[in-house]
């Protein structure tokens, strides 16, 4: 199926105001693929089988959906709108990074348009068969080294997409406590001789579906084959410390893909990039683990809004998340203080305006009625959500930064 014709970037201002009024401040987002060529698609993000490798085999499989992403992805041989998302209206695309471009105070709100100028987080469905290798996002100061910006993430995993475990669900985080520098060049070293070692100086986690992880940048992960929500700051940078996964060799260029030039076998340099404080926490469960917590302030008779990612990076409230269900026949006025990527997990029903169904399955350049971008305006104002099937409407919804005057801790689900 072919995907609707994009409006030409210089047209887009006229059709976001009209899109905008007409979905009084909501609009519809299409499915957002993105293959990565090192990886085993987990094929619980409801695409069709037969669009796995849609983009050609030399590409990888599609393993992720980004969601309201006005980030690219950085991959080789890439499409040129790779990881952008579209908004659709009228049979006609355009993308949501022209959007904010045209109408930005409107889209993410004035505050955070005018520092950031741009929606500077995104989110996506991570979903692989197996695990991938143990890799670190950079902090910013390393990202700006290559003109580029650090990367923080969140993990949950939503019990709608996990009904299949696939090959591995652990994840290993950061390094054992005693780990040295060292250690790592040591591994770095052996890249070339196999196995390099490096997750000997790790440890596994046990990974349940409805619960979740605040990663800083800087820290080591091999996240495992349970399919994730992850919603990030709005940065594509990363650097693979693991040299064989699955038997498949991780090639040096995936180190060092946001390695200044000069650096690329500076084994040093390699190492400083990590947090190391974080990375060697012996209480980095506790620093970093989180379950739902509801949110009393935004749930009622019918309807429980519960947080799924949230708490600070070095005291900077970057990226949060939450969970919205719905019961069926319940309907609920959703208000936030912020801008927020919404995407339907379970049932149908209607935002505003607009119609809600989950798909079971979605081929490539199909157009389903599951996500939508709601504007800053939008969502102070308030916005009814209703379930009209027969089974909950859940629907998750990741926010930017700065967006919550009041917000749980890491940690703070134990103490309820």
């Amino acid at each position: 199926m072919c995907a609707s014709p994009v409006v030409k970037k210089d047209n887009v201002g006229a059709i976001v105001n009209r899109a905008l009024d007409a979905g009084e401040g909501i609009l519809r987002l299409t499915p957002n693929w993105v293959p990565r060529s090192f990886l085993h698609p987990g094929k619980r993000i409801k695409l069709a089988p037969t669009d796995w490798y849609a983009l050609g085999t030399h590409r990888g499989g599609i393993d992720e959906r980004w969601f309201a992403s006005t980030t690219e992805a950085a991959n080789d041989n890439r499409a040129a709108d790779e990881g952008l998302s579209y908004a659709i209206f009228e049979g006609e695309r355009f993308l949501l990074r022209d959007a904010v471009a045209e109408a930005g105070a409107r889209l993410v709100g004035k505050t955070m348009f005018d520092k950031y100028g741009r929606w500077p987080v995104y989110s996506k469905f991570f979903d692989n068969m197996g695990p991938i290798p143990h890799h670190m996002h950079q902090k910013s100061e390393h990202a700006a080294l290559t003109g580029q910006q650090g990367k923080p993430e969140c993990y949950y995993f939503p019990p709608q997409l996990n009904a299949a475990e696939n090959h591995f669900d652990y994840t290993f985080f950061g390094l054992e406590p005693g780990t040295t520098k060292d250690d790592v060049r040591r591994c770095l070293e052996n890249w070339s001789k196999g196995d390099n070692g490096i997750l000997y100086l790790s440890r596994a986690a046990r990974l349940k579906a409805g619960t979740g992880w605040m990663v800083p940048a800087g820290v080591l992960h091999a996240p495992g084959s349970m399919c994730t929500y992850e919603p990030q700051w709005g940065s594509d940078v990363f650097g693979m410390y693991q040299s064989l996964v699955e038997g498949r060799a991780v090639p040096w260029a995936l180190l060092v893909k946001d390695v200044p030039v000069d650096k690329h076998h500076d084994l040093d340099f390699i190492v400083e990039q990590l947090d190391w404080e974080k990375n060697v926490d012996p209480c980095f469960k506790q620093h970093t683990y989180v379950e739902p917590i509801v949110d009393p302030s935004a749930s009622g008779p019918g309807y429980t809004d519960r947080w799924i990612d949230y708490g600070h990076f070095d005291s900077e409230q970057l990226v949060s998340a939450k969970e919205l269900t719905v019961e069926p026949g319940a309907k609920c006025v959703l208000r936030d203080p912020g801008a927020s990527g919404w995407i339907t997990v379970q049932g149908s029903g209607r935002i505003g305006k607009l119609a809600l169904q989950t798909p079971v399955m979605i081929h490539f350049g199909e157009e389903p009625w599951d996500e939508v971008y709601i504007t800053q305006e939008a969502a102070v104002r308030g916005i009814e959500i209703e379930n009209t099937g027969c089974e909950p409407l859940v629907s998750l919804r990741y926010f930017g930064p700065d967006v919550h005057k009041n917000m749980p801790k890491i940690g703070d689900h134990a103490k309820r």
